[in-house]
């Protein structure tokens, strides 16, 4: 018997149907406007995604990325949780669904999972697209507005992944203080830019006053190091490009890199055991040694030359990546 697909290949499928039928200019003119807004500044009070040839435009763009960037948070987390796995999952402001698909892809097993987003069309056609995965039939997709007046049920994790920039000031810490009063773990996924970064921070600092104890990607869960305004600390998850990407954005390649800043973090009792450091820039490998940025414990920022002599590790910092723990387990 066939081994069933990675959700991975599964969403890339069933992304690919949705195209047929939406003349190419449109689904690229709604990918160009829906750029446009979630790159702005101005939050939003009403759904960017209006109607179904947004959702499928915004789908088929950003789905992909969405999902790997997300993964590539909760892969982080799942490795800083070991032995714990979420029976309940909420994701707010989940649109199509795409950090839902993300936990099934770390945790196996069964868990309720819920998806909350204003924009009907996004839930309907989020509905549509986990009927490819048997594992997200019971996923439940409701309409709710997301800001102030948001209530969570309470629930093992919240997932909210490029929603801040949607919301003014006030909703965003009304919805991460509600994520942390219903959750038990909390994930949030922003874009890698220094606004993204500057949101997550802020973020950051409202859980851990609320009890919360960063598990990544954070060694620690003091103030971050990075002094505000110098720097951003952000990651990149590599996303195989489909023919609409390369539609709108031009060029060749089959794949490009989704720049995203992220904060997991969980509160007692689940067990909270963060890497000793991370390197939070690509690796430079050089004749004969490698230069890791790392951001550490203490809390501090170190670049850690790994050279030769140092054999076993030496060989380890040639395979490791911008966003791993070092040293390797």
């Amino acid at each position: 018997m066939n081994a069933p697909a990675p959700p991975a290949d599964t969403l890339r499928t069933a992304l690919a149907g949705l195209l047929d039928g939406l003349p190419p200019r449109q689904a690229a003119q709604a990918v160009e406007r829906l750029i446009a807004n979630y790159r702005g500044a101005t939050p939003t009070d009403a759904p960017i995604l209006r109607d179904r040839a947004d959702v499928v435009a915004y789908a088929a763009y950003r789905m992909p990325a969405t999902f790997e960037a997300v993964r590539s948070a909760l892969a982080a987390f799942a490795a800083a949780v070991p032995g714990w796995a979420p029976a309940s999952h909420t994701d707010v402001g989940g649109g199509t669904g795409a950090a839902t698909w993300a936990v099934g892809a770390t945790w196996d097993g069964q868990r309720t999972s819920t998806v909350l987003d204003w924009a009907e069309p996004a839930l309907a056609l989020g509905r549509e697209i986990a009927a490819a995965e048997p594992a997200l039939a019971a996923v439940r997709w409701r309409r709710s507005r997301i800001g102030a007046a948001l209530t969570l049920d309470p629930t093992d994790l919240v997932t909210v992944s490029y929603v801040l920039n949607e919301l003014t000031a006030p909703d965003r810490a009304a919805l991460v203080d509600a994520a942390a009063g219903a959750a038990r773990a909390v994930v949030i996924v922003e874009p890698g830019t220094p606004d993204g970064y500057a949101r997550v921070i802020e973020a950051r600092d409202r859980l851990v006053t609320a009890g919360f104890h960063v598990a990544a990607p954070c060694p620690h869960s003091a103030a971050c190091p990075i002094a505000p305004g110098t720097d951003w600390c952000h990651f990149s998850a590599r996303v195989s490009r489909s023919s609409l990407h390369r539609q709108v954005k031009g060029g060749s390649l089959a794949y490009e890199d989704e720049k995203f800043a992220y904060v997991a973090a969980a509160r007692p009792p689940v067990p909270v055991a963060p890497a000793d450091s991370r390197v939070v820039r690509r690796p430079q490998i050089r004749k004969g040694q490698v230069l890791l940025d790392l951001c550490e414990k203490e809390p501090a920022l170190r670049r850690a030359t790994v050279t030769k002599r140092h054999g076993d590790l030496y060989r380890a910092a040639r395979d490791t990546d911008w966003g791993d723990p070092w040293p390797p387990a």
